[in-house]
This record gives C-alpha cells, structure tokens and sequence, in this order.
C-alpha cells in the first residue's frame, strides 16, 4: 500500500483527493494538514510513503517546509501542488527536492499515476507542464536538439519508458526511440543513466 499524507489549506479539497485516493486498491490516506507545520508535525509521526503538499498555505509555503519534511521524514517522497504552473515554479519545486509537480486542476487519473510513479521511485511533471519548462527555461541549454527532442529529453530523465513517452507525447514507439537516438548522438551521451546526469548538471530536472 502506499501511505499517503495530504496537505491542503482547504479542508474541501482535503477531502476530495482522500475520497478519491481511498477508492484506489493500492493506496490510503494516513493523515491530513491544512498548514506547513501540521504537515511536519504528521510526517514525523506518521512516515508517510508520499506527502501531497499544497504550494501556497498560510504563515509558511510549502517550500519553506519541503527542508523540515526532508528531515522529518527522509524516506517520503513528496508532490506539489499548485495552481501556478509557469516554468519558475515547478523548477523551484524540483530544485527544491520534491519529486513531483502537480497541478491542482489535473484530472484524478493524472493525479494517481503521479502518485504511482513517485511512489515508485520515479519523477513526475505533468507532461504538457513539462514541455513548457523544457522549451522555454532550458531551450538555450539544448538548443541543438528540436522542440520534440528536447520534450523526449525531458520525459525520460524523469524516469519515463520509451513507451510511457510514447503514450504521453502521442507518437510512436519508434518515433521516441529515434527521437532519443538524435538526442544521444547530439548531446554525446551514451547511456539513460548519463542522459539523467546531464539533465541534472544543466537543471532541466532537479533531484528526486
């Protein structure tokens, strides 16, 4: 099961996404906060698998809590939740250490599999967010590479299958695999692992 910790400032939208991750079979909700220090407080306690953590909240913003949560809780893994979703804020989100972007008007389906996948060990961003940070904050970082490779780029540093890209960017399998091949040979990389790297050294993702 993952255990997951939900922090909102809206007790509305508190419950909604319990509701919700409680329907799935492989999930449950071991506690709620409506501030930064309640979330501390209940990752401690609590060690939760994933903390949901709402970006804006009174007296402290979740990023001033992301250290706190680290601490607290090294083993959790936390989302953002926000509804800014320009290219500085999920950049500060990643940079910052969480493991994943969300925003708040994602569809539930979105929002379960960006559980799933951190939870798993992997990032997460929103493609259609993701897309819009790799081509307007880092397009000078990569700019020998299309706009369509730079998305490949991305997607697969954060821990995407060929095929789960493929799915997300809605062409073929074979597309992605010669997509990714012109980003190898551009960048000079030889494996996923150094694609990772390089992704990381340039900040197109941050640490996860």
């Amino acid at each position: 099961m993952i255990r997951v910790l939900v922090t909102d400032d809206h007790a509305v939208l508190r419950t909604g996404i319990t509701a919700l991750l409680e329907r799935e079979p492989d999930m449950t909700v071991v506690g709620g906060a409506a501030t930064a220090d309640q979330a501390v407080s209940r990752a401690r306690a609590l060690q939760p698998d994933v903390i949901l953590l709402d970006v804006v909240m009174p007296r402290k913003s979740g990023f001033e809590a992301l250290p706190e949560l680290h601490e607290v809780a090294p083993e959790a893994r936390v989302i953002m939740l926000s509804m800014q979703t320009n290219p500085s804020a999920i950049r500060k989100a990643l940079n910052s250490g969480a493991a994943g972007f969300v925003a708040k008007h994602a569809s539930d389906t979105d929002l379960i599999d960006a559980i799933r996948r951190v939870a798993a060990g992997s990032g997460y961003v929103d493609p259609a967010l993701g897309g819009d940070l790799v081509v307007s904050d880092s397009a000078a970082l990569t700019e020998e590479l299309s706009e369509r490779e730079r998305d490949v780029l991305f997607l697969l540093a954060l821990g995407y299958t060929n095929q789960e890209v493929a799915g997300q960017l809605y062409i073929s399998v074979r597309t992605v695999d010669t997509h990714r091949a012109h980003v190898m040979r551009k960048l000079k990389l030889q494996t996923r692992a150094e694609l990772v790297l390089y992704a990381l050294a340039n900040g197109l993702i941050g640490p996860t």
